[in-house]
């Protein structure tokens, strides 16, 4: 018998190159109750990009005006480009029983498990197997410049010490056992009994057929 449950804030963060984008595009290839948070970002498209699908692409001045409103679940100022999470849309989404996805730095996992949404947070860092690998990674995926992935391993240290903050930590050697550990995570804080929805009930009335069993 499947009980209806609360849908989880899955927080996933790594400095940038550790895997983390890799592991939340498998996830949601293979769990349809995996749903992505599509963030809001005042940073330009790259190519093949589209308003929407990757990112909402805004001004800064919009950006602030939903920042205003009380209408960003998170936000962050990385690499001179405003980042952040529209609130309503991950309200709906847990509400209804599914789970959504934050690929997010430390930053925005610390907004959404201070937010008022905290009980509904699953914390996971991403680790890479050593920082040779982490810049190794960076270079030959080829989006960036020499210069940005330079700042971008220079952040990489900061990003990393907040690692003990989380609720699980991942190091992503292998990315067939780093989905394999991410998607049991996911399993096994969906079954956890706060997130059940009806359970308080359903053994009511387990206890009323103990009663009514009694009475014959």
């Amino acid at each position: 018998m499947n009980l209806a449950r609360r849908g989880l804030l899955i927080i996933l963060s790594s400095p940038s190159g550790a895997g983390k984008s890799s592991l939340s595009k498998r996830v949601l290839e293979r769990d349809r109750d995996v749903v992505f948070s599509v963030s809001a970002t005042t940073r330009p498209p790259r190519a093949g990009e589209e308003d929407g699908r990757e990112y909402f692409f805004k001004s800064r001045d919009d950006f602030n005006a939903l920042i205003a409103a009380g209408g960003m679940l998170e936000h962050a100022e990385v690499f001179g480009n405003l980042y952040g999470t529209p609130l309503a849309p991950v309200e709906a989404a847990i509400t209804s029983g599914h789970d959504v996805l934050f690929d997010v730095d430390w930053q925005g996992g610390q907004q959404i498990r201070n937010s008022a949404l905290s009980e509904a947070v699953v914390s996971i860092f991403v680790l890479p197997p050593s920082i040779a690998a982490l810049e190794s990674r960076l270079l030959n995926r080829g989006q960036d410049s020499a210069e940005v992935v330079a700042g971008r391993m220079a952040q990489s240290r900061s990003e990393i010490s907040h690692w003990a903050e989380y609720d699980y930590v991942l190091i992503n050697d292998d990315i067939d056992k780093a989905e394999g550990d991410l998607r049991a995570i996911v399993q096994a804080e969906r079954l956890k009994r706060a997130r059940v929805i009806g359970l308080n009930a359903f053994v009511a009335g387990l206890n009323a057929e103990y009663e009514a069993k009694n009475d014959l």
